[in-house]
């Protein structure tokens, strides 16, 4: 019998870990990883970098341009999906499972404060944070603290999407 396609969302605020994560996660099941970020029209990459946080209407594109990478299956994204309106768009490509990467602030500060390279700034962490509304009971989505090493965190995550044993 053939498995579904298995199309995973790794999803939390910046820095928490989603880029690392899904890596490792990649390297752990073979499925191919694409972080979201390269995804972002240029208009909203400067706009974060200039510190400025995304509205809505700025996310949407962003967003499709998401759910056309998760309709081909087999893959895992890392998009911050921190609303449920934006993990609903996301499911219009289909079954998808979210992770839902979480931390205290003052951890990922300090990941954000030492990442170089990045366009987003440590001073949106507080805008991303109030934007999170966490993935509730009725969704399809694991919840994975980020306060072990990242080689864990994939593991565990390859445990529950599998059911083997980490």
């Amino acid at each position: 019998m053939m498995r579904p396609p298995l199309t995973v969302v790794l999803m939390g605020v910046a820095g928490c870990g989603k880029s690392s994560v899904g890596a490792a996660l990649s390297t752990l099941t073979g499925l191919p990883y694409i972080d979201g970020d390269d995804l972002h029209p240029p208009a909203n990459v400067a706009k974060m970098a200039a510190g400025q946080p995304l509205t809505d209407a700025d996310r949407w594109p962003w967003l499709d341009a998401c759910t056309a990478a998760l309709a081909r299956g087999n893959i895992i994204l890392g998009c911050s999906a921190l609303k449920r309106a934006y993990r609903n768009r996301l499911r219009g490509a289909g079954a998808v499972t979210f992770v839902h990467l979480f931390g205290p602030r003052d951890l990922i500060a300090a990941r954000m404060a030492a990442r170089q390279g990045h366009y987003m700034p440590l001073s949106l962490l507080d805008s991303q944070f109030a934007a999170l509304e966490p993935p509730t009971a009725d969704e399809t989505a694991l919840t994975i603290p980020i306060d072990q090493p990242t080689a864990a965190i994939a593991a565990a995550i390859a445990a529950q999407l599998t059911g083997a044993t980490p």
